[in-house]
């Protein structure tokens, strides 16, 4: 009884006031979601590939989060420069609701030995909404608690720049840039209650080793920020090679004050992958919480490129 009234004062902080501040999910798998936080990352793989996350947060705590992705990407070049992708994210975090679903491009240019630069936008809407099961309270008379009947849709902006080397990546971008404030009938019909999309600034970048013992080594990292709360994401994974494919790989992560994990992942055939991450919680939470639970799949299909064709006309053969 105590942790649900803890977990429903925590939800009541964030809906007091005008608007509130909605947060970004957090995954420990950050480097497999690149293109719905940083929409230039989007189709510079070549192939059509799908990623599809699941994350619980703090295990065993009531009404703690619980987050879905899923990502289709794929790289466009052989009809129209750039590549397309399509991002839904789904959060349940206590009584809330929180649903997006953006539309991803990106146009690539070719920097020579440096790489590629993609410059990428993602465009969608974002629901949000209060589970049927919320009652708001009825002795805190406070206007901005939003009513059982809260449910809105508003316009979703992302735009970025994303680098693709030969074996490192570095990305700068920022997600919810429209700042969309939405609103609802309060709790006790007096002035509007709701919230506003904060605004929010990525910093990413990763660098993989091969030829590191029988294996190969990557470190991953990502900065956030909606300039209230910052956080670290760090990473390193050893992979495992037999026949010089990379089968698999075990590593580390942290999240600054947050969390620490290890994770494990396995291609189980080609161009599959699959993995699973847990987190030790090392916050206020740590003494009810049983960490953090997160699994993910993906897969990518390589298109063969067209074959060439040659005319033996003779206005095109030459002299």
């Amino acid at each position: 009884m105590l942790l649900r009234i803890n977990i429903l004062s925590l939800l009541i902080c964030f809906a007091s006031g005008v608007a509130f501040g909605q947060q970004d999910k957090l995954l420990t798998h950050f480097m497999y979601d690149r293109m719905s936080i940083n929409p230039g990352e989007t189709g510079l793989d070549d192939g059509i590939c799908a990623t599809s996350i699941y994350r619980n947060q703090w295990d065993k705590v009531n009404g703690a989060p619980n987050s879905a992705v899923l990502n289709v990407a794929a790289n466009m070049n052989r009809f129209f420069p750039g590549g397309l992708g399509l991002s839904f994210y789904h959060d349940a975090i206590g009584f809330s609701r929180q649903n997006n679903l953006l539309l991803n491009y990106s146009y690539p240019i070719n920097l020579g030995n440096i790489g590629v630069l993609g410059a990428g936008i993602g465009v969608g809407m974002m629901s949000y909404a209060m589970n049927p099961a919320w009652i708001p309270p009825q002795t805190l008379n406070d206007p901005s608690l939003p009513g059982n009947d809260f449910s809105a849709i508003n316009l979703d902006l992302n735009f970025g720049l994303y680098l693709k080397g030969r074996n490192y990546y570095a990305g700068l971008s920022s997600t919810h840039l429209s700042e969309s404030e939405i609103l609802s009938t309060s709790t006790f019909g007096l002035d509007p209650a709701g919230y506003s999309t904060a605004r929010h600034y990525y910093i990413m970048g990763g660098y993989k080793m091969s030829n590191i013992g029988p294996g190969a080594l990557d470190f991953n990292m990502m900065m956030r920020t909606d300039l209230v709360k910052f956080s670290v994401d760090l990473n390193s994974r050893y992979f495992i090679k037999k026949d010089g494919v990379e089968m698999g790989y075990a590593g580390l992560t942290y999240r600054t004050s947050d969390a620490l994990g290890i994770m494990l992942g396995y291609n189980a055939f080609k161009n599959f992958t699959c993995g699973y991450s847990y987190d030790i919680t090392l916050n206020k939470l740590s003494s009810i919480s049983r960490g953090s639970h997160e699994f993910f799949v993906r897969y990518c299909y390589y298109l063969k490129n067209p074959p060439k064709t040659y005319s033996t006309h003779p206005r095109w053969l030459g002299n």
